[in-house]
């Protein structure tokens, strides 16, 4: 009797992990069929990285990649040189994986019918982005590196993600014995996988955190002598601004008066309300997630805290996510989750169709429309209106110091008023010196190629 009992528990046990072994199987399959159709060994993703079917379209229906026999990019150089760093090389160097996590529902895959695109070419991607606008923006970029980012904050849209340095798929260039540097990150995309030093970019968090957290910071001044000594150090102006309230401080880029301003924030909220904005955590879209920022200010000098509040110090930001920060001021505190893929079709069916989400409120209505009303401010009070016609632009300048002799990079992060044109945007410029200089004639271009594009559709 001991015996038939301890065999019939051993069995109740075998049959136990069996049915948990084939209800742990289908809820994988459930949960994860598509990701194993279009895993990175999966014969419908080219060449172990990158998308191995179908056709790839961008917002307008322009063929930028063409899988169906052969790995056929966009007809022209610069478009195939502009969007590289979203559709990826043929030998795997440059990962596409915001697209190819759609390899799924491109190679003709569902839950019920496994693969059921007998043709093996794949179905029709069509990308938010637009060749136009990714075209204007590389060649404003010029021989420069670095990022430029521009989206619908109503929608999510990404019409313009570039990278540089870039290259022609179809003339690749011999970079691993280039010796001028013209190549240098060339693999990296930029916009994604990219930290930098914002510059007073930051300016635009600490305004925001002292509205939040200040009661009276409306009815303060602050006196810039051209430098704010601590001690031994100091944080240091261009020259003397003298008396200015909060808003007139940020369009002059008052480093000492956001010194002081970090002086009434104090640590604690400082570090809490950079949390709360996002501005250093990853973003994640389309099955990509950017790297993270940095804001550390944990056992920080008093001088040192003044220079985080001013985006230097240790400060980091990925332009992605400081894009998506931009389209939640836009939004009155909340803004779009940007995404890539707008839509995938395949034998006539909709095999994915993008759908807006939205973030979590990061600030109140009040404090966003506040900041939305000192960055338009500084447009037309220092950057000029007139560089941006038709358009009512909100924004502020970045000029991120390196250290030691390296040229410092520009920055330009902002976002555009208009009902019609919803649009927030980031642009990098590496070792590109003052940041309105350098930035503003680059975005200019952009914003009028994003206008005459949404013009046209």
């Amino acid at each position: 009797m001991n015996r038939v009992t301890k065999r019939t528990w051993l069995m109740s046990v075998f049959i136990i992990l069996l049915l948990g072994g084939m209800l742990f199987f289908l809820w994988e399959y459930l949960t994860k069929a598509d990701q194993w159709v279009g895993f990175s060994g999966s014969p419908h993703v080219y060449n172990s990285t990158n998308l191995g079917c179908g056709t790839v379209t961008d917002r307008s229906g322009t063929m930028l990649l063409d899988i169906t026999q052969s790995r056929t990019y966009a007809s022209d150089a610069l478009t195939r040189k502009s969007t590289l760093h979203w559709l990826g090389d043929r030998d795997g160097f440059i990962k596409a994986s915001a697209v190819t996590n759609y390899a799924g529902q491109m190679a003709g895959f569902d839950l019920f019918n496994g693969i059921y695109d007998a043709s093996g070419e794949g179905g029709t991607a069509r990308v938010t982005l637009s060749a136009t606008v990714q075209n204007t923006a590389l060649e404003a970029l010029g021989n420069r590196k670095g990022t430029i980012g521009v989206y619908n904050y109503k929608t999510g849209e990404i019409l313009c993600a570039v990278t540089s340095p870039t290259y022609d798929p179809d003339n690749v260039p011999d970079i691993a014995n280039d010796t001028s540097g013209a190549y240098d990150g060339v693999y990296l995309n930029r916009f994604l996988q990219s930290a930098y030093v914002p510059g007073s970019i930051f300016k635009i968090v600490t305004v925001a955190t002292a509205l939040e957290t200040v009661p009276d910071i409306l009815d303060q001044t602050f006196t810039c002598h051209g430098k704010r000594e601590y001690g031994t150090e100091a944080v240091t102006c261009e020259k003397a601004h003298g008396q200015q309230n909060l808003k007139q401080a940020f369009a002059n880029s008052c480093n000492c008066a956001f010194a002081q301003v970090a002086e009434l924030i104090g640590k604690q909220n400082m570090v809490k309300y950079v949390d709360k904005f996002e501005v250093v955590k990853p973003l994640s879209f389309d099955g990509v997630t950017t790297v993270k920022g940095n804001y550390d200010i944990s056992d920080t000098a008093t001088v040192s805290f003044a220079w985080s509040c001013i985006g230097q110090h240790t400060d980091q930001i990925n332009p992605a996510r400081y894009m998506a920060f931009m389209g939640a001021i836009a939004g009155g505190g909340k803004g779009a989750i940007p995404y890539l893929m707008e839509q995938v079709t395949n034998g006539g069916q909709v095999t994915y169709q993008a759908k807006t989400q939205y973030s979590d409120r990061i600030m109140s209505e009040e404090t966003a429309a506040t900041v939305r009303q000192y960055m338009r401010n500084n447009v037309q009070a220092v950057y000029g209106d007139g560089n941006f016609p038709g358009l009512s632009v909100c924004a502020k300048s970045g000029t991120s110091q390196l250290g030691g002799s390296e040229v410092s990079n520009a920055m330009f992060a902002g976002f555009v008023e208009n009902e019609e044109y919803p649009l927030a945007f980031i642009v990098v410029v590496e070792n590109g010196g003052y940041g309105s200089h350098t930035c503003v004639p680059i975005l200019s271009k952009v914003l009028s190629a994003c206008k005459a594009v949404m013009d046209g559709e």
